[in-house]
């Protein structure tokens, strides 16, 4: 019997052409942020394969496309793979010098922030589970507020290009994504293993897990993008330059995972270096010409394949419709939680830096969720915790995407326009 079974190189091929027809529909017609306009369409397109299944009794295409994403493994791809790719891109092009002036703000935002979302969350999915009767355990509650918290970097900066936002806010926005993922994607490891009972958890062992991992991702970084920055300040050929950017991100991350330190937090700190100090003095304008445009397409091509994955995620979305009302009301429970998260800071850093009134707007509904919560959802283990979970992350992360991406630009043009 032959084997129909997809290989790494057909489903990449398949999502690539997906991706490459629906980004030319959304860019001729529909005119939207790529983001949502990939993640729209690949929600339209599952569920018009689920409803065509519920009206022709004998179709499996629901059930072959489920294999097909499952097949995929969202969490192996993105966690593994597509990430230390995304975060490095997307430093690149963060402005070290605006970030300096937001480092407060980005340090506290990206640390303090966190934690206080994963508490609130916590508490108040604990909360809303407990009256819907899903019975969700308390730990697994605060897993979940770990996984939303973080906000994405790779849909935040998607929108922040398309929105006339002031550079400094620019750069806090851009620099607390690409730094809060990495420190989230921590707290969600400490906590799941306490959820799992394969470590205790106490504030000590926590404190010390997490400043081992974010700290070590961060020193780590620092020494591939040193190595890099040199590298490619003693030559100049932009093809041999190329590769060793290549190598910083593909080695420095597979070297952060073996050395069980942050990988999201190194390809940050590595990006933020070659992009700032790398391009300026260890680059010919050539060179820069090809290594920015290199890693600008990297960025857009796997910015696509993600939305477009999020989107086609939705037919794994369990039909209770407890749970669906669950997603719902986690909704405004996340947003309420991103500005108390956001507000409290701000309102106590304003004396060392005053970012205007559009500070507090755009960072609340700037902060975007997007692959990276779906992704540690995936990867929790199989349970009714984990089917729960999983259901109201895509809910979640559908209008955080959809909603808030498709309204953040409007949101600011109007508020500066009040100025």
């Amino acid at each position: 019997m032959t084997d129909h079974s997809l290989s790494a190189f057909d489903a990449a091929a398949i999502l690539i052409a997906l991706a490459a027809v629906l980004g030319y529909l959304n860019h001729r017609f529909l005119r939207l942020p790529s983001s949502v306009g990939l993640t729209v369409m690949g929600a339209v397109a599952s569920l018009a394969v689920v409803t065509l299944d519920q009206l022709l009794p004998a179709s499996t295409l629901a059930e072959q496309v489920s294999g097909f994403i499952s097949d995929i493994d969202f969490h192996t791809t993105l966690m593994d793979g597509m990430l230390s790719f995304l975060l490095f891109a997307g430093a690149l092009h963060v402005d070290w010098t605006e970030m300096r002036r937001g480092r407060l703000p980005i340090l506290v935002l990206s640390t303090v922030g966190v934690l206080i979302s994963t508490l609130i969350v916590g508490g108040g999915f604990l909360l809303l589970t407990s009256a819907l009767g899903l019975g969700i355990p308390p730990l697994w509650c605060f897993v979940f507020g770990a996984l939303i918290s973080p906000t994405d970097p790779v849909a935040v900066m998607g929108v922040l290009k398309r929105a006339a936002v002031p550079p400094t806010l620019q750069a806090t926005v851009a620099g607390e994504s690409l730094f809060n993922d990495g420190v989230g994607v921590v707290v969600f490891s400490i906590l799941l293993a306490a959820a799992l009972g394969t470590e205790p958890f106490t504030i000590d062992h926590a404190a010390e897990a997490f400043f081992v991992e974010a700290g070590g991702g961060a020193m780590l970084g620092l020494a591939i993008g040193w190595l890099g920055f040199k590298a490619m300040a003693s030559i100049d050929e932009y093809n041999v330059e190329l590769m060793i950017s290549l190598a910083v991100v593909m080695g420095g991350y597979s070297l952060a995972q073996f050395l069980h330190v942050s990988g999201p937090v190194a390809m940050a700190v590595a990006g933020l270096l070659i992009g700032n100090a790398g391009v300026q003095l260890a680059m010919s304008d050539t060179t820069r010409d090809y290594v920015l445009k290199f890693w600008e397409l990297i960025d857009e091509l796997l910015n696509a394949v993600l939305f477009l994955l999020i989107g086609l995620e939705v037919i794994a979305i369990v039909p209770d419709p407890r749970i669906l009302l669950a997603g719902a009301l986690a909704i405004p429970l996340v947003l309420a939680a991103r500005t108390v998260a956001v507000g409290a800071p701000l309102a106590v850093l304003r004396f060392r830096l005053n970012m205007g009134r559009l500070a507090l707007p755009t960072l609340i509904w700037g902060g975007l969720r997007g692959g990276i919560s779906v992704a540690l959802a995936l990867s929790l283990p199989d349970g009714s915790a984990r089917d729960a979970i999983l259901a109201i992350t895509y809910v979640v992360v559908l209008f955080s995407v959809v909603v808030q991406g498709g309204s953040v630009g409007r949101l600011i043009s109007r508020l500066s326009a009040d100025r």
